[in-house]
């Protein structure tokens, strides 16, 4: 372990030599692969014994979406979770009673939230100290993270947070870049931009290929990236997460500071202790999440609007809430009848291709 540790630290002193310019984009880039390729395996252990059943960080995931959140100790991680979860939550102790990270669910304009506390993913989890490989794997998971900061030491905190996760192949609040990538079994690198390109060539690409064993490959750069984001694309174990920083204890800090933080991107300011801006924070969370809620109507009732099916927005055919509610249910569906945004006519007869829009209501008739 310590030999893949002094590697990475060697690679990055060289980096920190390196002047940045054009004669050195080269090198850099085979750099950051070599660099990439070790962080890969501090993540993702050599197999060995897998320790044990004993060892497991697994949550099971209940509820519609799942919240992690992550904090430096003492900036009211805890005290915000408990009081979320005390204030919007229903008890449902019964459900988990043996896992370590599950401190509640909320129930939020109908979808059921999973709150996870992420501990001790700071303390150098990345490099493969303490249990932190089996948090991250947790963390990989959520639908959204939540970085709780300390508002009157935000910055240095939120740098270093920022840097374990996107060690860990977790990228926050950003999208997949625009890079089509595809091996093949002959004929070399092929290499096409469909705009200028301000810092990778082709001789850069191929060295960082080179550096996967990658000597045949079609690349297309659709925007102007960076080594970063092709090596990213060829890692493929990336995963884009949305993120909101939760800046915690407001009620230190001054009205004119306060106005500034509200500009922030990705912001919220929130009292843990106070309770105070929880609405705010809870809104953000749902634009963040972006989940569609379906009501289900039995024939010939009223639709049924205490209860939602909560779909991610990624899968909102009607296919996927009928698998959402039981696999069954797919072999057995004639039509759906639709009210709602989705469709023209109210009610309409859809197929299971249809896309379903957040609130529609669903009547499925069977064969």
């Amino acid at each position: 372990m310590s030999t893949t540790l002094a590697k990475i630290a060697e690679i990055e002193a060289e980096m920190a030599r390196t002047q940045k310019n054009k004669a050195t984009a080269h090198h850099l880039g085979l750099l950051k692969a070599r660099l990439a390729k070790l962080r890969r395996e501090l993540i993702t252990p050599k197999g060995g014994g897998g320790g044990g059943p004993g060892e497991g960080f697994d949550v099971a995931k209940t509820g519609d979406a799942r919240i992690g959140f992550v904090g430096f100790p003492s900036v009211g991680k805890s005290t915000l979770l408990s009081n979320l979860a005390g204030v919007y939550s229903e008890v449902a102790a019964y459900e988990f009673t043996t896992l370590t990270t599950v401190p509640g669910v909320i129930r939020y304009k109908g979808a059921k939230i999973q709150l996870l506390d992420l501990p001790g993913i700071i303390e150098g989890a990345k490099d493969g100290k303490g249990r932190g490989r089996q948090v991250i794997a947790v963390a990989r998971t959520c639908n959204l993270i939540l970085i709780v900061l300390d508002v009157l030491k935000p910055l240095g905190h939120k740098k270093i947070i920022e840097n374990e996760l996107e060690g860990f192949g977790i990228r926050l609040n950003s999208k997949p870049p625009n890079i089509g990538f595809k091996k093949k079994d002959k004929g070399g690198i092929n290499l096409t931009a469909t705009c200028p390109q301000s810092e990778l060539d082709t001789e850069t690409v191929k060295s960082i290929l080179a550096e996967y064993k990658i000597h045949n490959a079609d690349v297309t750069l659709r925007s102007d990236v960076t080594a970063d984001d092709l090596i990213d694309v060829v890692e493929g174990n990336r995963v884009y997460i949305p993120c909101i920083y939760v800046l915690n204890k407001i009620d230190q800090i001054s009205l004119e500071e306060l106005d500034i933080i509200y500009k922030v991107p990705h912001c919220v300011p929130i009292s843990a202790h106070h309770r105070w801006n929880f609405d705010d924070l809870l809104e953000k969370i749902w634009d963040y999440l972006k989940l569609v809620r379906i009501y289900t109507k039995p024939k010939g009732q009223l639709p049924d609007y205490s209860s939602p099916v909560v779909l991610p927005y990624s899968r909102t055919t009607v296919e996927d809430f009928c698998m959402k509610i039981h696999k069954n249910l797919i072999k057995e569906f004639k039509y759906a009848l639709v009210w709602g945004s989705s469709v023209k006519h109210n009610p309409q007869k859809v197929g299971k291709d249809h896309t379903l829009e957040d609130e529609d209501v669903i009547q499925i008739v069977k064969k």
